[in-house]
């Protein structure tokens, strides 16, 4: 989605407060992926990513803890994960990956934030030639980290593209990160090869691409903001991804 995407994101993510926000959205996925599989992560490549994301939020130990037990309890939701795809003004297409245990509630919320904010849904598969489906790595730049040679080793696992970027942190300054992409079926042999070569990764996730981004006036920008930000607040919504650049 671009670097601005990801700058206006890191503001974001700090506006919401990570334990009112944040951390429920996380725990519902590291609460599938526990059910899905094994409760122990070394057994469960699946709960192990989700717990990597969750501490990347800094989310404490005890709730990602409790998230686990959830899935093993004997009331434990049926969450289940569902996307809905939207088009929005001035062009924009919108993929929204949900995680709920009520889809009449999930889908009644994001239609009613999407007729407010002039958008509307669209019927399943409508974008599916609009964006790919990508896995994605990221990992903080090391001083003696060769790009090219890395980019090499990871091109038998699946390896597509590799950049260098910038990421703000919470004090104002910036840190040099790696993304790492690759096709979505190359996730577990991508996150294989990455954990062996000893590389800590700091977020390990599945994302839509658009396959033509396309650019906004500031002015729409700040409008469709709005429409993301609506989205993102409702506790059912896990990410949207955009044809933004």
């Amino acid at each position: 989605m671009g670097r601005a995407f990801e700058y206006r994101k890191a503001a974001k993510m700090k506006r919401w407060g990570t334990m009112s926000k944040v951390f429920p959205k996380l725990g519902k996925i590291i609460t599938m992926a526990a059910k899905a599989g094994s409760p122990d992560p070394d057994m469960n490549p699946r709960l192990r990513t989700a717990i990597l994301n969750a501490k990347a939020q800094n989310m404490p130990k005890h709730n990602i803890e409790a998230a686990i037990k959830r899935a093993t309890g004997k009331d434990a939701a049926d969450i289940k994960e569902i996307h809905y795809e939207a088009k929005a003004p001035y062009g924009v297409q919108l993929i929204i990956d949900c995680a709920t245990d009520n889809g009449t509630r999930t889908v009644a919320n994001v239609k009613a934030i999407l007729t407010r904010n002039k958008s509307e849904m669209l019927t399943s598969g409508a974008l599916n030639f609009m964006f790919t489906r990508k896995s994605v790595f990221t990992f903080d730049k090391k001083d003696d980290m060769d790009i090219e040679e890395l980019e090499l080793e990871l091109i038998d696992y699946g390896l597509e593209e590799i950049e260098e970027d910038i990421e703000p942190l919470d004090n104002g300054d910036d840190k040099e990160i790696v993304r790492v992409f690759g096709a979505f079926e190359s996730f577990g042999e991508l996150s294989k090869a990455l954990e062996d070569m000893n590389i800590e990764v700091t977020k390990a996730q599945t994302q839509y691409i658009a396959n033509t981004p396309i650019d906004l006036t500031d002015e729409q920008l700040e409008e469709i903001d709005v429409l993301i930000d609506r989205l993102e607040e409702d506790e059912d919504v896990q990410a949207v991804y955009t044809n933004i650049n």
